[in-house]
């Protein structure tokens, strides 16, 4: 891949990137399925809530997208609940799995469909950084209350299916047919805003 293409697939990535929750109850065969660097698409709709609170099931998906629809600009109901969404035929890379107790958080990142393989085959400094954070908010929210506008039957009914599987743990992504190709180390400097792939620094990113 071009070092054009990857810069650009890292702004669109990574450029206003937020975090959203959703959780659910999960048997636990659901949950191993997830994998540590593994991408999987979800097809239908993502529901999802800017509130974080206590967890209201025994799994979290910890979601960090950059362009997801705010549906509070259509529908002030939307606004009570921080309701967002992913369109259809979404794809994540699994950063990171944390279980406390009889918790798990499952935290994704979703990437751009044409950047697949570029994710699957490298790491970054911007993902561990995120993941960082993303451990820190489970703990710091696994024992709060549950936030009371999220725990209503229309919510959980929206938001109680598994992320890229079906019921039965069938992943609707095989993301072992990904072409395999050489790791890619890529460090992002945002103070001095330039981009090194292997250690070899090639242009500024912005």
């Amino acid at each position: 891949m071009k070092n054009a293409r990857i810069k650009a697939i890292y702004n669109e990535t990574f450029s206003g990137l937020k975090l959203f929750y959703r959780d659910t109850d999960l048997p636990d065969h659901l949950i191993s399925n997830y994998k540590i660097g593994q991408i999987i698409q979800e097809k239908g709709f993502t529901d999802m809530s800017s509130m974080g609170g206590g967890l209201s099931g025994n799994t979290r998906y910890l979601i960090a997208s950059a362009h997801p629809k705010d549906l509070s600009k259509f529908n002030p109901d939307s606004a009570k609940i921080g309701h967002f969404l992913l369109d259809t035929i979404a794809y994540f890379k699994v950063l990171d799995i944390q279980k406390i107790e009889n918790k798990t958080q499952v935290f994704l990142l979703n990437i751009p469909d044409n950047s697949i393989s570029l994710f699957k085959n490298s790491s970054s400094n911007l993902e561990e950084e995120i993941t960082e954070k993303a451990q820190k908010k489970f703990k710091d929210k696994i024992h709060l209350a549950l936030v009371p506008e999220l725990q209503t039957a229309d919510w959980k009914e929206r938001t109680k299916s598994p992320l890229g599987m079906n019921d039965n743990g069938e992943l609707f992504f095989d993301d072992s047919k990904i072409k395999i190709e050489s790791p890619k180390r890529i460090e992002i400097n945002t103070e001095k805003k330039t981009i090194e792939v292997d250690k070899k620094p090639w242009w500024k990113i912005w």
